[in-house]
């Protein structure tokens, strides 16, 4: 429920506050005064697009405040925590500025939040009634949707299993199909790949053998090469021959003998004889190394050149196709194994998918057809019930009539298609409702859905912008009563011009416009005794003055509250 509404700078309203509360709300004042900025504050602070032309002119920003009384361990309270805001034991704050640029702000329970949170905290807090919700409820969606309301829990439970099942059934049906229309293409892949596979597992390379192959192919083509070199340097080394003793190991000894025989007579040759010694030693391991390296060298390196360069040519094979690096080759195997078995599971998936979608199928077909048999049901409750709330409406003869039609596929909301027809006077086929009603007719048919509806589905606010247009007389008074008796399960609040309407309220405020010659400014004023009376006259002549008008004010009071008690 709200509580209390706050508005600045918003169209013809430089300041005002609304205090609401509980009841019937009836909000009256002069055309162009701003009755339509009020219900476009309440459109803001529950989610609508903004737009900076709302901005009263030369301000800089418009600001809309809302104060609800909410259930605090309720849907809407965890909402608003999940968003960050607060609720004060029960009280939710909502706020919205709108700059002339047409951006806009939310706040949400004292904080920050996108102005979507603002919509789906509306949805479950308020239902706004205009005349554009006339022309929606034209729509085969609207009615359908009113219809499943009326229908309360015995549908809702039931709609949201089918939904669940339908969509499971949708998307196993997408995945299914894809793997039907893609299955040769994924036959001839995983052919492919079990190729692959084959190939390189015979193969069997390893990580980094492309670059020893490489290495030793080296190696053996510049075998002589090498065998000549490292023969030459080992005879400079230490030469096997006895006829040229001229090796590095005989020279180094013969140097060692030489300053060893006079190494006596100066001691500082003993350190460099010392040297040489050693020098002598690391030539013999020298020596030692490169004699192991000639026997190490492959006397039949042909042979062993032939098969290197054989298996090179098999990883450079698999390197072209699967590569561009021996790594990559061996992470292909890795990569397509895994693929190679979800292929394989193709036809284990489509079977499965298959028996699913069946399965799903059924149930969609058993809930849509338990959805219909509901909706029917309450089809013929909801016509017969409406059709007497608009015989008290001054619609004595008129008659509702809700249809409900099988439509050739199913979706999300079943296989029905219903339909919300009117025949306005006896005898009159009932025809649809955008061609079987005028503006007033279509209000009060409105109406009269909601009060019916209201005992099944309750909903804390109703808003009603003009849901009297078109409507006169007792045809008035019969809408006033009905929106006092909303009121007694419902927050009612309703945007008026006639004073058949307004008797009814419980709250009545005022919009004043005041003018000094250039600004126009509203304020919103709450009426009692004497001052509501002039509203009413004022309502009923254009005179708040007139003796007459005073006293038809007065009588229309007291006749609302006879027929409202």
């Amino acid at each position: 429920m709200i509580e209390e509404i706050s508005i600045r700078n918003l169209g013809v309203i430089g300041e005002a506050i609304l205090p609401l509360g509980p009841g019937f709300t009836a909000l009256t004042g002069e055309t162009g005064a701003g009755k339509t900025m009020v219900v476009t504050a309440l459109g803001l602070l529950l989610g609508d697009r903004s737009d900076g032309s709302v901005l009263r002119q030369d301000a800089g920003s418009a600001v809309v405040e809302g104060r609800w009384q909410i259930e605090p361990d309720g849907v809407v309270a965890e909402r608003v925590r999940d968003a960050g805001g607060d609720v004060d034991r029960g009280e939710l704050i909502l706020g919205r500025s709108v700059s002339q640029d047409g951006r806009s702000r939310a706040v949400v329970g004292g904080r920050a939040a996108p102005v979507g949170v603002l919509n789906e905290i509306g949805q479950q807090l308020v239902v706004v009634h205009g005349q554009s919700d006339q022309v929606r409820l034209r729509s085969a969606t609207a009615q359908r949707e009113a219809l499943d309301r009326f229908a309360g829990q015995s549908l809702s439970g039931l709609l949201a299993d089918y939904q669940s099942t339908y969509r499971r059934w949708q998307s196993n049906q997408g995945e299914l199909d894809v793997l039907v229309a893609e299955r040769d293409r994924r036959m001839l892949e995983a052919e492919e790949l079990r190729i692959a596979m084959a190939e390189i597992e015979e193969a069997d390379p390893k990580p980094g053998e492309d670059t020893e192959l490489a290495e030793r192919a080296e190696i053996l083509t510049n075998l002589e090469d090498l065998r000549l070199a490292a023969g030459q340097a080992h005879e400079l080394v230490s030469s096997e021959s006895l006829d040229d003793p001229r090796d590095v190991i005989g020279l180094l000894e013969t140097a060692r003998r030489q300053l060893e025989r006079v190494s006596s007579h100066d001691p500082a040759l003993e350190p460099i004889v010392e040297a040489i010694a050693n020098a002598s030693f690391v030539v013999a391991d020298v020596s030692s190394q490169i004699s192991s390296y000639l026997g190490g060298l492959d006397t039949d390196g042909g042979r062993e050149l032939e098969a290197v360069n054989e298996r090179r040519a098999v990883l450079g094979s698999l390197i072209r196709k699967y590569g561009p690096t021996i790594d990559d080759t061996i992470e292909y195997l890795e990569s397509g194994s895994t693929r190679l078995l979800e292929l394989d599971h193709d036809a284990d998936r489509i079977e499965s998918l298959g028996a699913e979608v069946a399965a799903d199928r059924e149930s969609v077909v058993d809930l849509a057809a338990r959805l219909s048999e509901v909706r029917r049901e309450a089809a013929v409750r909801l016509s017969e019930r409406v059709t007497e709330e608009l015989g008290a409406l001054a619609m004595q003869n008129a008659r509702l009539v809700v249809e409900v039609t099988d439509r050739e596929d199913y979706g999300l909301t079943g296989k029905d298609t219903v339909s919300i027809l009117l025949a306005p006077h006896q005898g009159a086929e009932p025809r649809p409702l955008g061609r079987g009603a005028s503006g007033g007719e279509l209000s009060r048919v409105m109406l009269a859905i909601e009060v019916v509806i209201a005992g099944s589905d309750p909903v804390p606010t109703f808003i009603f912008d003009e849901v009297d247009a078109g409507v006169g007389g007792a045809s008035a008074i019969e809408v006033g009563r009905r929106l006092a008796r909303l009121s007694r399960t419902a927050q009612v609040i309703v945007v008026t011009h006639l004073a058949q309407v307004a008797a009814f309220s419980t709250n009545h405020l005022r919009v004043v416009k005041d003018s000094d010659g250039a600004v126009t400014a509203s304020s919103v004023q709450q009426l009692h005794g004497e001052e509501r009376i002039a509203e009413m006259a004022r309502l009923l002549s254009g005179l708040p003055d007139s003796e007459s008008g005073l006293a038809h004010a007065r009588e229309l009071l007291d006749t609302a509250r006879a027929l409202d008690g």
